[in-house]
């Protein structure tokens, strides 16, 4: 079966569900579809590739920057205990 015609099917089974819900399951299945158009749109923006190689990447240089002394013995107790 070709895509096109299954994509038309399943929107006629969901067209014939939705006609025999109440408005607030509707309403429910509405917030869902939109949280999906919504993570897709994240996903989308995300993924785009970094323009930098990471052996160039300035913040993956950062990385560990504090792993030192001074810094590295205390920062749990800065962070997490106040």
């Amino acid at each position: 079966m070709n895509s096109i015609l299954n994509s038309e099917i399943l929107r006629k089974q969901l067209l014939e569900n939705l006609e025999t819900l109440p408005v607030y399951y509707i309403q429910e299945i509405l917030d869902f579809a939109e949280f999906i158009r919504a993570k897709r749109y994240r996903r989308k923006t995300f993924q785009k590739k970094s323009k930098f190689p990471p052996q160039k990447d300035p913040i993956l240089k950062l990385i560990g920057i504090a792993d030192i002394e001074p810094f590295a013995d205390k920062i749990d107790l800065e962070l997490y205990e106040q």
